[in-house]
Formats: structure tokens, sequence, C-alpha cells
């Protein structure tokens, strides 16, 4: 007989041999005590086989066999010897309680050489013997047990016939039928009810037919050669005459003595929102025929605005103080960059369209590289000129945001209008700090910087907005006509009275409210617009309250301004387009204050739409 191969190890001791990892130590594992005290086989050392997962390997063979199985063996076989002077035997020992262990991975196993297979008796149910591959002398085969073989066929046949197609079903298939199931109800969903049918059965099941393949599947349309011909009177070409009713004879022609001219601004007419949609195109020619602008006034506004160009800095900003003479007493950069942005928007420029679009561009860019967290953009400035700064820059921010709805500019202004509301003191003011009881002067420029939100659409609190009129309660006098520069106080000022009146018209005083109309007499007396008692933060406001106004008052007032105002500017040298600060209430604030403010003036046709509706 021929040489056999080596036994192959048998399995750990204890657990799955697939459940073990290569690396794990002896001590993981530990036997059950049942088996951990069961003697070892009194093999002699020298004839262990030891693998590189430190397994005993040629162990006893007749040990994993049952005492049932054994007896069913032809007997123990012969050993042979293993080349390198080792024996590899199957020990006839007795046979141990210790249940056989699962055979070990495929992958552990050493390459095995095709050996006959052997033929056992056998005795039926139990009679099989477990055997390691290699164990057993070459010997020659025969034919299977018929019985055994009968068994298996009847086994087979016992199975359920689904199973095979079911396991045998690739994933792929399962999901084409339920598409083809959806897309069917689907179809059947959208489509119109017809006549051919009333009920749809669908039988599902699996079938008993093998099928070779599902992509062979046609889902094409089937072709027929059969053609199908329509009779010779399906179309009908013969020319069917109609009458087609004129329908222009019902239009009468319209008489041209009907048609009257309207004379701009002699009747009411509507004015769009929001309030900065007048300062460019056709809206902003019939606002300045409405209300009286005309071509000196116009055109000094171009001639400020070529002004404030030459005084930009490259960075962005304009100063106060330089580069032009007689400049302020103290540097603020924001509130010098916002006043010259809201005269370049008051003209309908912004950052994105208009003649000088590259300066606002520049001078917002400068603005928002100020702001911080919180919304405030007036860090540079010094003491009480912070505030005014501040409201001035969110104005800025507010008026350019709501002319262009530019999103790359909302969340800076919407900034500056949250630290705005924080700001505001418990009496409804503000002034030089957040907080603070108000005084009229600052409050005038947050509620126009409020007023400018709403305006251009970003969030305002109404309820911040309402408790304005309990600061104004406060500070008014002449039972709301005059006010004071702070509550508790009696002398009320011209230039505080016109602040005040115009925050109680953005705040909803009507048009004949007895103060408001009170008040405005009041200003047409004592300050009129004269040109030997310059103050230009005066006419700043109280051209606003006049132009909202209208009528006979607005006309007074601004026969007087469109024609001096544009008198007191510079017209030749350096300093052409601007206005001098000598000689004006305030002129510490220097020349770029006081032309800035004398722009707004002139602008004032459009620059804001009128609260009221005109006659």
């Amino acid at each position: 007989m021929s040489s056999v191969p080596p036994a192959p190890p048998p399995p750990p001791s204890s657990g799955d041999p697939r459940d073990r990892s290569p690396w794990a130590s002896d001590d993981a594992n530990p036997l059950p005590p049942s088996e951990s005290k069961s003697p070892s086989p009194p093999e002699p050392p020298s004839e262990l086989l030891i693998d590189s997962d430190q397994e005993t390997l040629g162990g006893d063979q007749a040990a994993a066999e049952p005492t049932g199985a054994r007896s069913a063996t032809a007997g123990p076989p012969a050993s042979h010897a293993k080349p390198g002077g080792r024996d590899n035997r199957i020990s006839d020992r007795p046979a141990k309680s210790i249940p056989p262990p699962p055979p070990p991975p495929r992958a552990t196993l050493p390459p095995t050489r095709p050996i006959a297979e052997v033929s056992v008796p056998r005795s039926g149910i139990g009679s099989a013997v477990t055997r390691w591959r290699g164990s057993l002398p070459e010997i020659t085969p025969v034919a299977a047990d018929a019985d055994d073989s009968n068994s298996s066929i009847a086994a087979a046949d016992q199975e359920d016939p689904t199973a095979e197609v079911t396991r045998s079903a690739p994933s792929w298939l399962l999901s084409l039928v339920i598409h083809l199931i959806v897309l069917l109800v689907l179809a059947l969903i959208t489509s119109p009810p017809g006549n051919g049918f009333t009920h749809l059965v669908l039988d599902f099941g699996i079938s008993n037919d093998a099928v070779e393949d599902a992509l062979d599947l046609d889902l094409s349309t089937p072709l027929t050669e059969d053609l199908i011909e329509a009779p010779e009177d399906a179309l009908d070409d013969t020319l069917v005459e109609s009458e087609i009713p004129e329908i222009f004879e019902m239009v009468q022609p319209a008489e041209m003595e009907a048609i009257e001219p309207v004379l701009l601004g002699a009747e009411p007419i509507e004015i769009s929102k929001p309030m900065f949609s007048g300062r460019t195109g056709a809206m902003r020619k019939a606002l300045m025929a409405m209300y009286g602008g005309t071509e000196e006034t116009a055109n000094a506004v171009k001639l400020g605005l070529a002004w404030l160009k030459r005084q930009q800095n490259r960075s962005g900003y304009w100063s106060m103080v330089r580069p032009y003479s007689n400049g302020a007493v103290s540097e603020n950069r924001t509130a010098a960059t916002a006043m010259a942005l809201l005269a370049f928007a008051g003209d309908g420029n912004t950052h994105l369209e208009g003649p000088y679009r590259v300066e606002v561009e520049k001078g917002v860019k400068y603005l928002v590289s100020q702001q911080d967290r919180g919304g405030f953009m007036a860090g540079s400035a010094r003491g009480n000129e912070r505030t005014y700064a501040q409201a001035q820059a969110t104005i800025a921010l507010c008026e350019l945001y709501g002319m262009t709805k530019d999103s790359w500019l909302r969340a800076y202004a919407q900034r500056a209008v949250d630290y705005a509301l924080k700001a505001q003191a418990s009496d409804g003011g503000w002034r030089y700090r957040p907080n603070e009881p108000g005084d009229t002067s600052v409050t005038g420029w947050y509620v126009m910087a409020l007023q400018s939100a709403r305006g251009a659409g970003l969030e305002v609190d109404q309820g911040q907005m309402n408790r304005i009129s309990n600061y104004l309660d406060a500070a008014s006098v002449y039972y709301g006509s005059g006010y004071a520069y702070q509550p508790g106080r009696s002398d009320a000022t011209p230039t505080m009275t016109a602040e005040g009146l115009l925050c109680r018209q953005y705040l909803g005083w009507e048009r004949n409210h007895g103060p408001l109309q009170d008040g405005l007499k009041l200003l047409r007396a004592d300050a009129p617009f004269d040109i030997n008692r310059q103050n230009v933060y005066y006419w700043y406001y109280a051209t606003q309250v006049f132009h909202h106004v209208g009528g006979p008052l607005w006309t007074e007032w601004n026969d007087q301004m469109k024609v001096k105002l544009p008198a007191l500017q510079i017209k030749d040298g350096s300093e052409r387009g601007s206005w001098a600060p000598q000689g004006d209430r305030w002129s510490i604030g220097g020349r770029l204050y006081t032309t800035c403010l004398s722009i707004y003036c002139l602008e004032v046709y459009y620059r804001h739409l009128p609260l009221y509706d005109q006659q």
C-alpha cells in the first residue's frame, strides 16, 4: 500500500475554531471544568507537532470519536511511516466522553492529496464516523450503499421546492419585479378610465418553471407587419364658408376732445414705496416738478458730489479734517464716510449702479470693515461724537440695502439696527452712551436710522418704536408743538422743534394734526430760511418737515431755500462744489459737514418720498 499524508491537526480543545483569533492565548478560552480534568493521552512529546498558533497537531483521533461510532468501524487503521523519522499514528485507545469538535476552517488545513474512498459497513442512523482527511489508508473505492443513496434522495425530495427558487433568485431580479409592479400601478392610477375592463387582479407567486435570464425580457413595442388602412373619406378637405364677426366694429374711435391733458401735480398721485424709490428715473423727474426742484438745485447737487469724490481717501473713507481746507476740529472717519455715502445715495448712486458706483462701493466696504460683532462702527471716533457717527452709519447701510436689496449688505445693516435697539434707553430715547437717558438731537438721528431700516424691509421691533413717542412727550413743550433738548427743560429751540416734529411725522402724526400744524407755524414765524442766520443743521430738519407737509408752508420755505442755498456754494477754485463752514452755527463740523447737509437739502425733492398725499 502506498503511503498516506500525515494526519491533519485536530481542532482546539474548546470553542469553535472559527471564532478563535489567530493571536489569542490559551487563557482566552479556558476549557470547562469537566474537560480540563480529563486525562491527556500518554503520547510522548516527540510525537506532537506544533503549528504557528501553538496548538497541538496530530492528536488522538479516536478521542474525537463517539463510543457508538467507534464500534461501527472496521477496525483501527494501519500506521504508516512519515518521512523524517516520525510516525503519524491513529491511537486505538478507548473513546473518551468528549464530544467531537467541529472541523477547522478550510483555510487552516494543509493541502491534501486525492485519496480513494473506503467501503465501510453502515448500520443506519448514527452510524456515520467523523474522520480527518488523510487519516485513512488507501483502499479500493467501492460503490456507495444503496440504502444511503435512497435516503439522501428521499431527504432531497422532502425539501420545500420553493426554497431553492427563493435562494437562487438574485437581488436585482427581485428589485426589477418590484419596480415593474410599481410602474404598472402608477400607470393604472394616472391613466384615464376606459371601458375595456373594470377589474385588475394581480397574482403573485413563485413559478416552478425555470427562467433562463430576466435580462432577456423583451420590453420593446411589438411590431406588426399588418397595415391598417383608413377609409378614403376619413379626411375631408372641403372648405366651408362661415361668417366671422367683426370684433373691431364694436370699438368706437375716441374723440380728441375727450382727452384732456393732466397737469403734473394738479391731482393727487399715488407714490410707490419704499421711501427710496424716487431717486432715479421718471419718478425723480416727476417729484422735482411737483415739489419745486429746479435746474439750479440739480446742478448744485452735481457740483457737490464731484467735490466729495475728490476728497475720498484711497482706502475708501472720508475725513472730517482733510484734505480740504477748513476741516472739523476733531477727526471722525466713520461719520464723514457715512455722511458722504448718504449724499451719493440720495442722488441715486449705490455700490451696484450709478455714476459714483466705485466711490460708494469703496466707502461702504470701509464702513462694514469698522463694524464689530455687536454692530458698532464708531470705535475710532472720540467721546460724544461716537453716537452720532453710529447713527449716521446705520442710516447709510440701511438706505443702500433698501435701494439694492443686496444680500451681502443685509447682515451688516441688520446688525447695526440691532445695536440701535439695544442702545435705546428706558425713556425711549438715545444719547452718548447705550441706555443713557436720551436727548432730542441724538434721538432724531436714530429715529431716521430705524425708519430707514423699516423702509428697507429690515427687522425693527415695533414696540421699541412706540417707546420713542414716550420720550418725545417728555421733551415736548407747548402741548407738543415745540421741543427742548432734553425732557424737563422748557426752552424749546427751532432746531430741536424741527427735529422733534420730523420724528412725530414718521411715528404716525397726521398731516392736519393740531400740534404739528402749530409747530410748523412757529418755525415759519420765528425761524424762516434766513441766509444771514446760517444754520445748516436746522435747515436740514426744517426742509424735510415742510416738504412732507407740503402746501403753502412748503412753497414758502422752498422759494427761499432753492435760490439762496445754491448761491452759497463755491463755484471755482480747489473747493469748487463745497459750502464753506465760516459763519454757520455749527462751523466746528467743518467743510465736509456743511457740504453734506446742504446737499441733503437740495436732494429733498426726491431723496425721501413724501409721507402724505399731496393735493
